[in-house]
C-alpha cells in the first residue's frame, strides 16, 4: 500500500484549479433541484424570516464542514480520493475505509439518481411514457456520463461551464420577472399549510440543498494545488450557495404573480419559476436539467476517484488504481458506471436517496471529528493553515447528527451502525499503513491501554516528539536549563529529568526513591511538568550512554539528550569525548550555554543554517516547538547564513525560502556574503540575539582539546546557545517538516 502508485510509467492526469476543479463542481452541485422545486414551497410555508433562519442554520453547518476539510487539507500532502483520502490520513485507514466504501457506493448510486432525475424532466413533455421509458432514458444517460468521464475530466468540468451560465440566466430571468411586475410585501407569516411536521420538517426538506459542496473536494487528486483550491473553492462555493439562497427567498417573497397558497402548494414544482421568470420556462427548463446532469457529472467524476484511492491504500483490488493515457481511473469509472446501471432496475429510489443523503451526513461528521481530534491532541506536525476551534468543529459533527436524526432516526441509527462495523471488520484486518494519524499521538496521551494500543500501530515520522532526556546533578542550580528542556517538549513532548549517582555499592530502592522524591518537589517549586529518575552507575560516561541508549518504552523511546556546558576544561572534554558516541548510538543531541538568563518574554531566536542535512532540519523544529510556549510565542526566527559568493547566496536563499512554504514556519532569512571567520560574523549578527542556534561539531579522536576551544570562543559574548546536532538513523526531522 502506498499513497502513490508504485507504477512508474503512471500517467499523469490533467490538473485544475481552483475555479474549475473544485469551484464549479460544488456551486452546481449546491444550486440543484431543491433550488427550482422546494424554494418557493418552504417560503410559503415557513415565510420569509424563518426561511432566512433555516438558510443560515444549514449553511453554518456545511460552512464548518467546510472549514474542517479545509483546516486537514492544508495540513497534508493531499492525494487522490477526497474526503475519503482527508479522513484517512487523519484518523487512519480504518476509519477512512468505514467512511470511504460507503461514500463510494453514495456517490456511485448518485449517479444514477440525477440521471433518472434527468429522464423524468425531460419525459414530463412526452405524454403516456411507460415507466421502462424512464428506465431507459436514464441508462442511456448513465452510459452517455460515464463515457464522457473516462475518457476526459477536463472536458466534463468544462462543460459544466455552459450549464453554470444557464443557471445563472435563470435566476436573472427569476429576478427580472419579479421586479418587471407587480409588488407586494414580503411574506413573513408561518402558516404550514402543507408542511405538517413544522418548522424542523421544512427545514430537513430544505437541508440537501446546501450538502453538495463537497463535490469539488473529491477532485482533490485532480488538483494543481489541492492545499490553496480546496479552501478557497469549497467556502467560496458554500458561501456564494448561501448568499443565492437567501436571495431566491426574497424575490419569491414579494412578488405578486403567486398567492401564498401557489407556493406552499407541494405540487407546484417548476410553475414556482416559470410563471414568473422572465420568458416562461425557456431558460428555466434547461437550466433545471444542466444542474441536474451536472450533479450527474459530479458524482461519476468523484466516485471513481474514491474507488481508485481505496485501491491504492489496499481497500480494493489493485487494478482500480490503473489510468488511462489521459491520466483517467478508467477501470474505476467503468466499474462504478455498471453498477450506476445496475441500480435502475430498482425503479422507485426514493427510499435509497434518502439512506445515501444520511451516509453522506455520515461523512460530515466524521470530516468535523477529524479535524477536532488533531485540534486536540495537537500533534507538532499538525500545523494547517486554516486553524478551525476544536469545539466549532464539534458543533458542526453534532449539526450533522441531529440534520440525521431529522431525516429518519432509524435510518441515522443504521448508518451510524454500518460505519462502526466497516470499522471494526477492517480492525480485525490488522491492515498496515503508511502514514502517520492523528491515533497516534491520541495513544501517546492516555494511560497503560493507550499505550498498549500505540505499540500495536506503526509510528511515522509524522507523529515525531522531542522525547529528551536530560541529564542534571542539581536541579535547582541547573533551573533554567530544566527550564528551556520543558518549553521544548510543553504539550507535545517528554522530558525526563536523570540523575546519575557514581557508586560502586548497590542503592537502595528506597534511597532512590527518597532522591526522585525530592528531584519532583525542586520541579514543582518552580511550577514544571518532568519525569524524574535516578540511575546507579559505576562511571559517568559510561553511564550516560547505557541509560540514553535504553531508556524509553516500546516506541516512546528517547530519541533526544539534553545536558549543559561545563564551566571546567576537564567537563568540557568529557562532554565532546560523549558527545561522539551518543552520535554512534543514534540519539539527537542538544548542549546549551547560559552566559545570561533568558528573558520573560524571548524575541529572537537565531538559527545558523549549514543546509538540511547539517542540522538545520532539527534547528527549524525545535525553534517552532519553543514558539508554542507564551514566553517565545513572540519570538521572532531568524534564519541565517555565510557563504562567500553571490551565486551561493542566490542558491541558498532560495533553497531556503521555497522550504518555509512546506514547511509551514514562518522564518526571516539572511544569507551573508563574507569571506571573514565566521565567529566574527556571528558575534556580530547575534550578539543581541536571546537564543542562537548552531550546529554541534563532532570531533576525530584526538582533535577534543581544538574541538573544545573553538566551542567556547564561539559561546563567549553570545547570551544564550543551543548546539544541535541530529543523529536519529530515521529521516524523522525532514519528514515530519514537509508532511
Amino acid at each position: 500500500m502506498s499513497e502513490k502508485s508504485t507504477n512508474v510509467n503512471t500517467p499523469k492526469p490533467q490538473k485544475f484549479g481552483t475555479f474549475l476543479g473544485v469551484y464549479t463542481p460544488s456551486i452546481l452541485t449546491i444550486l440543484g433541484l431543491i433550488m427550482y422545486l422546494r424554494v418557493g414551497w418552504v417560503v410559503g410555508n415557513v415565510g420569509l424570516g424563518l426561511t432566512i433562519v433555516i438558510v443560515l442554520i444549514a449553511s453554518s453547518i456545511t460552512f464548518i464542514t467546510g472549514l474542517s476539510a479545509s483546516a486537514i487539507a492544508t495540513n497534508i500532502q493531499v492525494g487522490v480520493g477526497g474526503e475519503y483520502f482527508l479522513v484517512s490520513r487523519s484518523l487512519g485507514l480504518e476509519m477512512g475505509g468505514a467512511i470511504g466504501i460507503p461514500l463510494y457506493l453514495c456517490r456511485t448510486l448518485s449517479v444514477t439518481f440525477y440521471c433518472f432525475g434527468l429522464s423524468e424532466a425531460i419525459l414530463v413533455f412526452v405524454p403516456d411514457v411507460p415507466d421502462y421509458g424512464i428506465q431507459l432514458l436514464a441508462a442511456v444517460f448513465i452510459i452517455a456520463v460515464t463515457a464522457l468521464s473516462g475518457k476526459s475530466a477536463g472536458l466534463v468540468l468544462k462543460s459544466q461551464i455552459p450549464i453554470m451560465m444557464l443557471v445563472g440566466l435563470s435566476i436573472i430571468a427569476l429576478a427580472i420577472g419579479v421586479f418587471t411586475n407587480d409588488l407586494r410585501a414580503p411574506i413573513m407569516t408561518a402558516e404550514y399549510s402543507t408542511a405538517p411536521g413544522g418548522f424542523w420538517y421544512v427545514f430537513a426538506v430544505f437541508f440537501p440543498a446546501v450538502t453538495g459542496f463537497t463535490a469539488g473536494i473529491g477532485m482533490s487528486g485532480d488538483l494543481r494545488n489541492p492545499r490553496k483550491s480546496i479552501p478557497r473553492g469549497t467556502l467560496g462555493a458554500v458561501l456564494s450557495g448561501a448568499a443565492i439562497y437567501l436571495l431566491i427567498p426574497l424575490i419569491l417573497s414579494v412578488t405578486a404573480l403567486l398567492s401564498l397558497e401557489q407556493l406552499a402548494d407541494p405540487d407546484a414544482g417548476l410553475k414556482t419559476w416559470t410563471e414568473v421568470a422572465l420568458f416562461g420556462s425557456i431558460l428555466v427548463i434547461p437550466a433545471v436539467w444542466g444542474a441536474i446532469l451536472s450533479s450527474a457529472f459530479g458524482s461519476i467524476l468523484g466516485g471513481p476517484r474514491v474507488l481508485q484511492a481505496l485501491s491504492q491504500d489496499g481497500l480494493a483490488p489493485k487494478y482500480f488504481s490503473k489510468l488511462s493515457k489521459t491520466g483517467q481511473p478508467t477501470i474505476a469509472t467503468w466499474v462504478s458506471g455498471l453498477i450506476a446501471l445496475a441500480a435502475v432496475a430498482l425503479g422507485e429510489l426514493n427510499t435509497v436517496a434518502q439512506f445515501v443523503s444520511i451516509l453522506f451526513l455520515t461523512l460530515y461528521v466524521t470530516i468535523n471529528s477529524s479535524a477536532a481530534i488533531e485540534q486536540l491532541v495537537n500533534e507538532p506536525s499538525y500545523r494547517p493553515q486554516i486553524r478551525v476551534p476544536w469545539y466549532i468543529s464539534l458543533l458542526g459533527a453534532a449539526g450533522a447528527i441531529w440534520v440525521m436524526y431529522l431525516f429518519n432516526p432509524i435510518a441515522c441509527i443504521v448508518a451510524l451502525l454500518l460505519v462502526a462495523a466497516l470499522y471494526i471488520w477492517l480492525r480485525s484486518r490488522s491492515l498496515e499503513q503508511q502514514w502517520g494519524d492523528v491515533a497516534a499521538g491520541f495513544w501517546m496521551n492516555i494511560t497503560r491501554y493507550g499505550m498498549i494500543q500505540l505499540n500495536k500501530r506503526k509510528i511515522h515520522p509524522r507523529n515525531w516528539r522531542p522525547l529528551i532526556i536530560l541529564f542534571v546533578r542539581d536541579i535547582h542550580k541547573r533551573i533554567q536549563l530544566v527550564r528551556f528542556a520543558e518549553n521544548l517538549g510543553q504539550n507535545h513532548g517528554i522530558l525526563t529529568v536523570a540523575k546519575l549517582v557514581q557508586s560502586n555499592e548497590l542503592i537502595s530502592a528506597e534511597h532512590r526513591r527518597e532522591i526522585e522524591i525530592e528531584m519532583a518537589k525542586a520541579l514543582e517549586d518552580h511550577a514544571l511538568d518532568a519525569f524524574c529518575e535516578v540511575h546507579q552507575v559505576e562511571e559517568l560516561h559510561q553511564g550516560v550512554l547505557e541509560v540514553s541508549k535504553a531508556h524509553g518504552l516500546g516506541d516512546l523511546r528517547t530519541n533526544t539528550v539534553l545536558f549543559g556546558w561545563s564551566e571546567e576544561l576537564e567537563g568540557q572534554l568529557k562532554a565532546v569525548t560523549l558527545i561522539r558516541d551518543l552520535c554512534i548510538i543514534g540519539k539527537n543531541v542538544l548542549l546549551t550555554s547560559f552566559n545570561q538568563e533568558l528573558p520573560e518574554q524571548v524575541n529572537s531566536i537565531d538559527i545558523w543554517w549549514g543546509g538540511r542535512e547539517n542540522n538545520g532540519d532539527l534547528m527549524l523544529l525545535l525553534a517552532y516547538l519553543l514558539k508554542l510556549n507564551q514566553h517565545w510565542d513572540k519570538a521572532l526566527i531568524t534564519i541565517r547564513s555565510v557563504v562567500t559568493t553571490d551565486e551561493q547566496k542566490t542558491k541558498v536563499d532560495r533553497g531556503i525560502r521555497e522550504m518555509l512554504p512546506m514547511a509551514r514556519i514562518q522564518a526571516a532569512v539572511e544569507v551573508i556574503v563574507n569571506s571573514r571567520a565566521f565567529a566574527e560574523i556571528l558575534h556580530q549578527k547575534s550578539k543581541n540575539s536571546d537564543l542562537v542556534m548552531l550546529g554541534l561539531p563532532v570531533p576525530q579522536a584526538g582533535q577534543e582539546m581544538q574541538t573544545v576551544q573553538a566551542m567556547n570562543r564561539t559561546i563567549s559574548g553570545l547570551r544564550a546557545v543551543v548546539f544541535v546536532k541530529n543523529n536519529e538513523m530515521s529521516d524523522s526531522i525532514p519528514i515530519l517538516l514537509r508532511v
